[in-house]
C-alpha cells in the first residue's frame, strides 16, 4: 500500500493521526480542488479571554433602563464595551448609566426614545447615527404587556401599541443596519438579540396560577411568536451582510414583565414553585448568554432562538409568563 505526500500550508502547525488511502485521497483532492485539510490549523487563540472579549465593541440596548436590559448593558459595560441604552423613563436611564459608569471598564450613555411608531425609531437611529459611525451590536429589548380578558380585550392599547412596540420597532430600527454591517466580516459579523419570550412558544391560559382570572396575555403572546419568526427571517436576509440575528426566549427574571406574577406568588420562591431549577432566571444567566451571542465564541451562529428558562419548557412546567 502506498501514501500520498503532503505538502502542507505554511501556516499550518501540524497533521496528526490520520492515514488516507491513496483512491480516498484522490476523490477528496478532485472534491476539494486540491485544497483539504484532514485536521484544521490550530493556529487560533482558543483561550476563552479571546472567545469571549467584547472590549471595544459598542453596543445599542432598547428598553436598557431595567430589568433583563440592565442585566445585558452590565455585561457588557463590565466587559469593556461602550453602551448605549434607551427608553421613554430618563430616571431609570440616569441611574443605570451612572451605577454602570462607576462599575466600569466600559461605558454607558443613555438615549431617551419612544419606539413605538417608526418615526420614534427613525429618531433612535438617528441620534446613534449622529453618535457613532459603526456599532457592533443592536440589542432589541424593549416590550410591552397587557392583560385583559378574552371577552373585552381592548384593540388600541392591548393589541396596536403592544404589537408597535414589541414587533414593529425591531423592524424599523433597519437604519442601524449601515452602522452594524460596516467593516463586518465572515469572522466579525454585526450582532443583533432580539428579546423574545418562552410565552412566544408556550403561551399561558388566561386564568392560570400566575395571570389569575381576566389577565390573558393575548397580544403579548402572539407579539413574541412574530418576534421568533422575525429573527429568523432577519437572520437569513442579513447573513451575506455579515450580520447575525439571534433570539433569546427566557423564562422567568425579575422585571417590570414579570412583576405582576411576582406580586400575586407573593416571593420569588413561590413564583419558582413546580419549576425543575426551582428558582428563577438570575443576571449571571442572561448575561452569559448575551455575552456569548455577541462574541467571537458565536461569529457562525445566527437564526438561533435560545431557550433560557432553566428547563421549564421542555418539563412541561407552567410556571413562567
Amino acid at each position: 500500500m502506498s501514501y500520498p505526500t503532503f505538502v502542507l500550508p505554511s501556516n499550518c502547525v501540524s497533521l496528526v493521526g490520520i492515514i488516507w488511502q491513496t483512491e480516498k485521497v484522490r476523490d477528496l483532492r478532485r472534491l476539494c480542488h486540491n485544497n483539504f485539510y484532514v485536521v484544521p490549523c490550530l493556529h487560533e487563540d482558543l483561550s476563552i479571554p479571546n472567545l469571549f472579549n467584547v472590549q471595544g465593541k459598542t453596543a445599542v440596548i432598547t428598553g436598557g433602563g431595567s430589568g433583563i436590559g440592565a442585566m445585558i448593558a452590565e455585561a457588557f459595560v463590565r466587559n469593556g464595551a461602550k453602551v448605549y441604552i434607551a427608553s421613554r423613563k430618563e430616571k431609570q436611564l440616569q441611574q443605570v448609566s451612572s451605577y454602570l459608569n462607576k462599575t466600569g471598564p466600559g461605558s454607558c450613555e443613555y438615549l431617551v426614545a419612544d419606539i413605538g411608531s417608526k418615526a420614534g425609531c427613525t429618531q433612535l437611529a438617528e441620534a446613534i447615527i449622529s453618535r457613532e459611525s459603526k456599532i457592533h451590536i443592536l440589542v432589541n429589548n424593549s416590550g410591552l404587556a397587557w392583560g385583559a380578558p378574552y371577552d373585552d380585550f381592548p384593540e388600541k392599547e392591548g393589541w396596536d401599541r403592544l404589537m408597535a412596540v414589541n414587533v414593529k420597532s425591531i423592524f424599523y430600527r433597519a437604519p442601524l443596519t449601515k452602522l452594524l454591517e460596516k467593516d463586518s466580516t465572515n469572522a466579525d459579523p454585526g450582532r443583533v438579540i432580539n428579546i423574545s419570550s418562552i410565552a412566544g412558544i408556550s403561551p399561558v391560559a388566561e386564568g392560570s396560577r400566575v395571570l389569575g382570572e381576566g389577565n390573558g396575555l393575548w397580544s403579548y403572546h402572539t407579539s413574541k411568536a412574530a418576534v421568533n419568526h422575525l429573527t429568523s427571517s432577519l437572520a437569513a436576509t442579513l447573513a451575506p451582510r455579515y450580520i447575525t440575528v439571534n433570539a433569546i426566549l427566557p423564562g422567568i427574571f425579575s422585571s417590570k414583565m414579570t412583576a405582576y406574577g411576582f406580586k400575586r406568588a407573593g416571593s420569588a420562591d413561590n413564583m419558582a414553585a413546580g419549576h425543575p431549577f426551582g428558582r428563577v432566571g438570575e443576571p449571571r444567566d442572561m448575561a452569559g448568554v448575551a455575552l456569548f451571542l455577541v462574541s467571537p465564541a458565536a461569529s457562525y451562529v445566527t437564526g438561533a432562538h435560545i431557550v433560557l428558562d432553566g428547563g421549564g419548557l421542555v418539563s412541561g412546567s407552567k410556571a413562567h409568563l
